[in-house]
């Protein structure tokens, strides 16, 4: 997948272009995505338009993911570019003119595959009905996708958020489709586990990032390739008793080494039990112990 975002020349290829924000690039945006690849075939190329995430979300929003993760996300799918502008670049930009010049114009789009719900130029003013009619006079066609639905719900960023809220990652991660994921740098914490042969990875949650329900989780850890159980606790150590940032405090079955200033990807896969202020620090200890078995027990790796 090609970064297109600085290149303001039109491509020499004729393409098939996902648009929306795709802030999760959960189920039903990659239903998006994937028609587009389709579209495409061999004599195409694909292309995702869409935002920057940190200037098109309101100011506060939460999100689903980082922007690195996301244009991850996104180069796992058949997408050959990505155009990603800051919504700043072009939010002043008429309806007619974001389409003439940025979707005909550089992308030089034979198929705009949306849903049903996209919105483009200032203000919101287009809509799907002046989307189709302006490709019928500039040569494309407008393919419009319904709502992806999943177990009679629809999937949605606003759903999913919620259900990670609520701490039900199964639910969240079955409409994600894969595992709702902090990948983060590891820092250093105060190296009680270490005491218990409980060493843990500490991970700060990154800023307009949903935060999980504070709790413990089963988890999977990928280190160099390979795929470790785990228990992580999201929360901010009320045994401890220290005021800190949200963070992630993960124990790695099996691995003995050191992650300092790497970034880690730890995935959530269950809720085992929210967090709790323990009485004494051996009452924490024995818990971690419950948690850990718990963890080797269930963990899908």
């Amino acid at each position: 997948m090609k970064d297109i975002t600085t290149e303001y020349s039109p491509l020499p290829e004729r393409t098939a272009v996902a648009l929306g924000v795709f802030d999760g690039v959960h189920l039903g945006h990659r239903l998006v995505i994937d028609r587009a690849a389709e579209l495409a075939g061999d004599e195409l190329r694909s292309a995702v338009f869409t935002f920057r995430q940190d200037t098109v979300l309101n100011k506060g929003s939460e999100r689903l993911l980082t922007e690195r993760e996301k244009l991850r996300r996104l180069s796992q799918r058949k997408v050959d570019y990505v155009c990603s502008p800051d919504f700043g670049e072009v939010k002043d930009l008429s309806a007619v003119t974001f389409v003439k010049e940025i979707l005909a114009g550089r992308l030089r789009c034979r198929y705009a595959v949306c849903g049903k719900d996209f919105r483009f130029g200032k203000g919101a003013s287009g809509d799907i009905k002046l989307l189709k009619e302006l490709g019928g006079k500039l040569g494309f066609e407008t393919v419009v996708l319904d709502k992806l639905a999943l177990n009679g719900e629809t999937v949605s960023s606003t759903v999913i958020k919620e259900y990670i809220r609520r701490g039900e990652i199964l639910r969240a991660n079955e409409m994600l489709g894969y595992r709702f994921t902090i990948a983060e740098p590891v820092i250093h914490g105060n190296e009680l586990g270490r005491t218990w042969d409980f060493p843990t990875i500490n991970q700060l949650l990154p800023v307009h990032i949903i935060i999980p329900k504070y709790g413990v989780y089963v988890s999977r850890v990928k280190i160099d390739g390979k795929a470790y159980a785990g228990v992580t606790n999201i929360g901010v150590k009320p045994t401890v008793g220290k005021q800190i940032a949200p963070l992630a405090e993960t124990y790695i079955l099996n691995f003995n080494g050191d992650l300092y200033g790497r970034i880690i990807r730890v995935s959530l896969e269950r809720f085992i039990r929210p967090e709790q202020k323990f009485g004494s620090f051996d009452d924490l200890r024995h818990q971690i112990e419950k948690d850990t078995a718990e963890a080797a027990r269930s963990a899908d790796i």
